[in-house]
């Protein structure tokens, strides 16, 4: 495998894994006020992605880094066609980072009610754009033949794309409900099984249109088919022992749903990285938009420095604050508006 193959892999790692570990970050943002009726529960919640949520937004730094340093010409097209919705994930972003931070400096019902919709809102936006972005990759965009973007930001809202990003910030509730329901006691812990199951069927629906309609708009093939079997494989196996009550289980079948419809989409993009809408010919593909070999080289040899030390840190931080985060045992009679 030549190395500029490697690099479109291991940017297909970073993004899978950005959406595996930050998806239930999200998730978790997006259910918080919901599972949480009063201040405490709440912060339960907040509390059981506390020690994550921040290293867990690395994964997408270095996947942008990546495509960077590794496919420039990639990086200049996809940026710039979706400049304005880049800058919104940012700002969502930004507002979640400080939701975080902010929601608890001031005694105040109203201070913490606006800073659970800002929490809310930024969780929804960044997977939701995303998935847009990323299903736009294989969806197509007008692209000239100087790798320029010749649309509009209309354009951006591809049919594939959009469902791409709802599919996305579906499996991101659900992925976080499930978490919940295995990091969380009490009416916090019932309230999130609740909810992940409830949203196991219309996720399942999601995913198996994601699949089909991803391997419609690809060059098919045996491998490119079993690739977008496999989200759909788990969110069966998620659904099943959700229903069972095996938390544990259901929790790794929904991180494997996440993540499997993410890897498919980069399995059947390979080996373009970016259609073209406007011809054929205008499409960026990997060997046509690679940097030198000597810079991939460099990189290679970076990436297997730090990227195990990466790993291991992580690792090491979900097995120190792997116990339950412990909430009220019944539902409170106050409530936070």
């Amino acid at each position: 495998m030549s190395l500029d193959a490697v690099w479109f892999v291991i940017i297909a790692v970073f993004w899978t894994g950005f959406f595996v570990l930050e998806g239930f970050d999200f998730g978790v943002g997006m259910l918080h006020r919901w599972v949480g009726r009063t201040d405490t529960e709440r912060r339960v919640a907040i509390n059981a992605i506390g020690p994550f949520w921040d290293g867990n937004e690395v994964w997408l730094i270095v996947g942008g880094a990546a495509i960077f340093a590794a496919f420039p010409d990639w990086y200049a097209t996809w940026f710039s066609a979706g400049y304005l919705a880049l800058m919104l994930v940012i700002v969502g972003l930004i507002i979640r980072g400080v939701s975080f931070e902010w929601r608890g400096k001031v005694d105040s019902d109203r201070w913490r009610s606006t800073w659970t919709w800002t929490l809310t809102v930024g969780s929804a936006l960044v997977p939701f754009l995303l998935g847009v972005a990323l299903g736009d990759l294989l969806a197509g965009l007008p692209i000239d033949s100087s790798r320029e973007f010749t649309g509009t930001f209309v354009d951006l809202l591809t049919p594939y794309g959009l469902v791409f990003g709802l599919t996305l910030l579906v499996l991101c509730v659900a992925h976080g409900a499930t978490f919940l329901s295995l990091k969380t006691t009490g009416v916090v812990r019932d309230r999130s099984r609740s909810v992940a199951g409830r949203l196991a069927a219309p996720a399942l629906l999601l995913v198996v249109v994601v699949a089909v309609w991803t391997v419609t708009l690809s060059a098919g093939g045996p491998w490119r088919i079993a690739a977008a079997a496999v989200p759909v494989v788990a969110a069966v196996a998620s659904l099943a022992w959700r229903r069972s009550a095996s938390e544990g289980r259901a929790f790794a079948a929904t991180a494997v749903t996440i993540g499997g419809v993410v890897a498919a989409l980069f399995a059947n993009l390979y080996p373009t990285v970016m259609v073209s809408s406007t011809s054929p010919a205008n499409s960026l593909t990997v060997s046509a938009v690679a940097s030198g070999s000597y810079a991939l080289q460099v990189m290679s040899v970076v990436a297997l420095v730090v990227f195990p030390v990466v790993l291991l840190y992580q690792a090491w931080s979900y097995w120190v604050f792997r116990r339950r985060v412990s909430g009220p045992t019944a539902p409170s009679p106050a409530s936070v508006r």
